[in-house]
């Protein structure tokens, strides 16, 4: 397969990078953008020269449900107002996949459309789940969009310890959008879209 020799050793690495960033001091983390039920923070990474962000709040549903609307899968175009297309490329298990997903214009288009392509895995982790996902250098590209960057991010998702109908949902991301985009203007639009992120969800999830 392009560009993934052994998916089950690479899921393995992905999945230890995530959890050592979920083990990281409170102390290393800024605040950068907060509202009454979702936080954004950042801090440099040590993947590129641009920003790893954290963001953690509150879902009101259960874990399998909210993880179901994360995932690469029909759910997730249905309701993430940023994602304009997603493909699964490669199938390997039930939980482990590639896929091409292409996300809309921000900014007011000062950050054009972007197409990634990333390896997916979803894992048990504690009581919850782990969705998490890298991109890879995949050659096919299609030359009405801007290639992205996913270096290693995730999602945890884990019940309340009181109310177990309701979860905990903390994500790390590290996009590299690429592009002549200043690391301002992508800062500022990160932030944005993770709050948002948690708005969509929490409408669709609302309906279900």
């Amino acid at each position: 397969m392009e560009g993934l020799p052994d998916a089950a050793a690479f899921a393995t690495k992905l999945k230890n990078t995530l959890i050592q960033y979920h083990s990281i001091e409170d102390d290393k983390w800024r605040v950068v953008k907060k509202t009454k039920d979702v936080t954004i923070w950042r801090k440099p990474s040590e993947e590129f020269n641009g920003h790893l962000f954290k963001a953690q709040g509150v879902i009101d549903d259960v874990v399998n449900s909210v993880i179901d609307h994360i995932r690469p899968g029909p759910c997730r175009l249905d309701w993430d107002s940023l994602m304009t297309s997603l493909d699964i490329l490669e199938h390997f298990e039930e939980n482990c996949c590639v896929m091409r997903y292409t996300t809309a214009g921000q900014l007011l288009n000062i950050i054009s459309p972007r197409e990634f392509v990333d390896f997916s895995y979803t894992v048990g982790y504690k009581e919850g789940l782990l969705s998490c996902g890298i991109s890879l250098d995949w050659s096919e590209k299609r030359p009405e969009f801007v290639r992205g960057y996913n270096h290693p991010c995730g999602w945890f998702c884990v019940p309340l310890k009181d109310i177990p109908n309701q979860s905990l949902l903390t994500g790390y991301i590290q996009t590299d959008l690429r592009g002549m985009i200043p690391q301002s203007a992508v800062d500022t639009a990160m932030a944005s879209t993770l709050i948002n992120f948690y708005g969509d969800l929490r409408k669709v999830l609302g309906k279900t």
